[in-house]
């Protein structure tokens, strides 16, 4: 997520989350959707987003479009929707790139801003409990 500092709301609740996960490796965490469509954690996913900038999806929105609509409308668009559990993903645009091989081409599926932002809260809040892909205690199944 590139040079982007997480905000010290979104640290303290993955630090918590961390803590519990490591502290009662038994601990079932009922309750962690919410913490999905907190205003902060989608704000940081967004700019996380951004900061990675990339491609528009299907529906062919970008950055400068969500930003000319109103960023904090938009998140609290996506909130609410996440909120009510109404929110569904859309398809991802198919594209081909070549391999690094040289040897033909390989699919690329870009999803939407709004699903990238989505699934990106999502990790903020996942991680802390796993841990990273390559980080020691990180659980496997």
């Amino acid at each position: 997520m590139g040079n982007l500092i997480t905000p010290p709301s979104v640290q303290k609740l993955q630090t918590a989350l961390h803590a519990k996960a490591k502290g009662e490796p038994g601990f079932r965490f009922y309750a962690l959707y919410d913490k999905v469509y907190r205003d902060d954690v989608l704000r940081h996913a967004y700019a996380c987003c951004k900061a990675n900038d990339g491609a528009a999806g299907i529906d062919e929105e970008q950055f400068v479009h969500i930003e000319a609509y109103g960023l904090d409308r938009w998140l609290g668009e996506l909130a609410q929707e996440l909120k009510e559990k109404t929110y569904q993903p859309q398809a991802a645009r198919r594209v081909y790139i070549p391999k690094q091989s040289g040897s033909g081409l390989r699919p690329l599926s870009i999803p939407t801003i709004r699903d990238r932002t989505a699934q990106t809260a999502a990790k903020l809040v996942l991680e802390p409990i796993f841990g990273a892909p390559g980080k020691s205690g990180a659980s496997s199944g």
